[in-house]
């Protein structure tokens, strides 16, 4: 199958079109770069991806951001474009679609999840209408060469003192290692089962302090010193980060940590049909040369 994969020159895209290509399919991706050219917030019409989706036999939508950007709102990088490539799908006979959320974007009302929650919402109601057989996928944090997450966390590991959000410590996750998430996705995107909403999570819930533990255990270090940081100061740290573009804890980060990231982790090992790579084994998923060192 001919599957296009928007946001495939992206952290998880790449995992995605490296999957796909593993189980014999044929993996499109389109960027500002390729030819036919796609600027992704700009095509916010069906009519702009029609070209796009031509001898398409499904489509995988991996865009997202945390937080807007000079040249990128969230609501139409999250809402907009994905709404109008929705409907060209419907337009163009590609049934088969899979959009990428996030575990909890139902429960939050952060621009990021509210953004995401509109386009799963307009998805589904697109399915339900018979048009596509869609399935959004909401996984918790991704963990893997370079995402901007993971190398933050690896960041903190490498610290012998370690200074800490209180909420790294409260709120817990369920770290799913990208090449994990990415073969479930490629096996949808060809797949008419299952549809609807997808929730995936890695083997175990932990906190954030455990799992920046658990990789610096991995790194064959000591245990930390941790230092949990007063309420104010984990306020201002986040607004630093809002003004920092790399930095992925900003005040968007500490709003969608305020609800537990977490699922059935049994769902993960049911979709691969083997058991997901464990939190303790997180480091050895990475390329060489991926990994810090304190």
């Amino acid at each position: 199958m001919r599957v296009l994969i928007c946001g495939g020159t992206g952290f998880l895209g790449k995992h995605i079109v490296n999957a796909l290509s593993q189980l014999g399919h044929d993996p499109m991706v389109r960027s500002r770069h390729s030819s036919p050219a796609l600027d992704f917030a700009r095509c916010t019409t069906p009519d702009q991806w029609l070209e796009h989706l031509q001898n398409i036999d499904a489509v995988i939508n991996a865009v997202g951001a945390l937080r807007d950007k000079p040249d990128q709102d969230l609501q139409t990088l999250h809402m907009k474009a994905p709404a109008a490539l929705f409907e060209a799908c419907a337009q163009a006979g590609v049934r088969r679609v899979v959009q990428v959320s996030a575990l909890g974007v139902d429960k939050s009302e952060t621009l990021y999840a509210t953004t995401k929650r509109a386009a799963d919402d307009y998805l589904l109601a697109l399915g339900e209408l018979g048009q596509l057989t869609p399935v959004v996928v909401r996984p918790s944090i991704i963990f893997g060469g370079g995402g901007s997450s993971s190398k933050l966390f690896l960041l903190l590991a490498g610290l012998p003192v370690l200074p800490l959000p209180s909420v790294m410590r409260s709120a817990h996750i369920q770290p799913v290692a990208v090449r994990d998430l990415a073969e479930v996705l490629a096996k949808m995107a060809v797949s008419t089962t299952p549809a609807g909403v997808i929730e995936i999570g890695g083997p175990e819930p932990v906190s954030i302090e455990r799992f920046i533990a658990s990789l610096r255990s991995q790194m064959e270090y000591g245990p930390a010193r941790v230092r949990l940081l007063p309420d104010w100061l984990s306020k201002a740290s986040a607004s630093l980060g809002d003004h920092l573009p790399w930095m992925p804890w900003c005040s968007e980060a500490a709003a969608l940590l305020e609800n537990n990231n977490i699922t059935n982790p049994q769902t993960l090992a049911d979709l691969l049909g083997r058991a997901p790579v464990d939190i303790r084994d997180m480091l050895a998923t990475l390329p060489k040369g991926g990994r810090l060192h304190a």
